[in-house]
C-alpha cells in the first residue's frame, strides 16, 4: 500500500467515526436533555421524519425541519420522560463531503414518575449528513420501529 493509499484510508476511516460520532451526539443529547448538544447533530435545515415508528406506536408525529427546532421538538416531547438510546450496527459510506448511515438506536422510555413502566422501542435509523466545518451533521433522518416492548402510551404520557 502507498503511503498515498494509506492516507486515503485513514481519512476515510475518521470521516466514518466522525459520522458515527453524530448520532452518538444526538443520543446524549437526548437522554441528558442538552439541548446545545441535540441540535449540534443537525444542519440547520435538517429534516427529521419519526413517523414510521411512532406510528407504529399508535402515534402521529409529523416531519419537523430545522435543528433548533427538532431539538426543541424532541425535548418537548421526551420532558416527561426518563430515557437511553443506545446506538448500535452503524454501516457508514462516503461520497466527499456527504454520507448515509444507517443504525440501530435501542430507546428506553420511563415515565419519570413512575419507572415501573416503560416502552423499549429498537428502531433503524436511515440518515444522510453533510460535513459542516469539521464536524458532520444529520441532514436528513428517518426512523423506523423495528420491534417494541412495554406499554407505548408511556410515549404520550398517559
Amino acid at each position: 500500500m502507498s503511503d498515498t493509499d494509506s492516507s486515503t484510508t485513514l481519512t476515510a476511516t475518521a470521516d466514518k467515526l466522525a459520522v458515527v460520532e453524530t448520532l452518538y451526539r444526538y443520543a446524549a443529547g437526548l437522554d441528558l436533555r442538552d439541548k446545545d448538544l441535540l441540535a449540534s447533530a443537525f444542519a440547520d435545515d435538517a429534516v427529521a421524519d419519526f413517523g414510521p415508528a411512532t406510528r407504529k406506536a399508535g402515534q402521529e408525529y409529523p416531519p419537523i425541519n430545522g435543528g433548533e427546532t427538532i431539538a426543541s421538538a424532541l425535548l418537548g416531547s421526551l420532558s416527561h420522560l426518563d430515557t437511553t438510546h443506545s446506538v448500535s450496527n452503524p454501516r457508514v459510506s462516503l461520497d466527499g463531503d456527504t454520507a448515509h448511515l444507517e443504525g440501530i438506536v435501542a430507546c428506553q422510555h420511563l415515565p419519570r414518575e413512575a419507572h415501573s413502566r416503560h416502552v423499549l422501542m429498537t428502531n433503524r435509523y436511515d440518515v444522510a449528513l453533510i460535513r459542516s466545518g469539521e464536524v458532520w451533521v444529520i441532514q436528513r433522518v428517518t426512523v423506523d420501529n423495528a420491534w417494541t416492548e412495554g406499554d407505548p402510551t408511556v410515549l404520550a404520557g398517559i
